[in-house]
């Protein structure tokens, strides 16, 4: 879209109108402002509303890349317009979220529309009780369990690229893709015990040095 010329569009500040009285009937004067007020009505337009081009929800949508350059996030072109929108709107957000478990839940829900569980490796613990043992060390490994939210498939290199993206450097992660429903009392029949033999519903991932873009295998 193009805001450099819109047929039609008048000037809410006419210059003929504010010319000295000398050339208020003055037909050149008053012909020659005219095509001046055609240049700068969408200039004086988008001034005008200027407070919409910074509203994700408002904004032009030849507009909306740049101004998700201002809150650091890149968007996809093949995401919706809807999507990106939301995205830009919610990224002060993920960003408070970033390298946590609730931003990569939050990433994923948003961007690809997945219900995910993140497994952390552990190291860190709490206890109401003095002198309790420490905690395991750290396993340098991030589990991430993704099941679709509606009917449609979850595509593995998307979840990859948002979970590598959002992983701490430091840590090898592993994407589980499940397709079948929870099962009552918490048991997950979408997996079958880490086996990818047919019978089960898991597809399995692998990403070996998190957002540096170390290597991955497929299962």
């Amino acid at each position: 879209m193009s805001r450099a010329a819109i047929p039609g569009l008048a000037s809410r500040y006419p210059l003929g109108a504010l010319l000295p009285a000398l050339y208020a009937d003055d037909d050149l004067a008053q012909r020659f402002t005219a095509g001046l007020d055609t240049v700068l009505a969408p200039v004086l337009s988008t001034l005008d509303n200027l407070p919409a081009y910074l509203d994700p929800e408002l904004t032009p949508a030849d507009f909306l890349p740049w101004l998700s350059s201002w809150v650091g996030m890149d968007l996809d072109p093949a995401w919706p317009d809807e999507l990106c929108r939301a995205v830009v709107a919610r990224a002060v957000e993920l960003h408070r979220w970033r390298g946590t478990r609730r931003g990569l839940v939050e990433r994923l829900r948003l961007c690809l529309g997945v219900e995910a569980e993140v497994v952390d490796g552990g190291g860190a613990t709490w206890s109401t009780t003095a002198d309790s043992a420490l905690p395991p060390a750290p396993s340098g490994e991030l589990l991430v369990r993704v099941r679709p939210l509606g009917a449609a498939d979850v595509d593995e290199r998307e979840v990859l690229a948002v979970v590598r993206e959002c992983c701490p450097v430091h840590l090898a992660c592993r994407v589980e893709i499940l397709t079948g429903p929870p099962a009552p009392g918490g048991q997950d029949d979408g997996r079958d015990g880490g086996r990818n033999d047919g019978q089960g519903g898991e597809r399995r991932d692998e990403d070996r040095g998190g957002s540096d873009g170390g290597d991955h295998e497929g299962g």
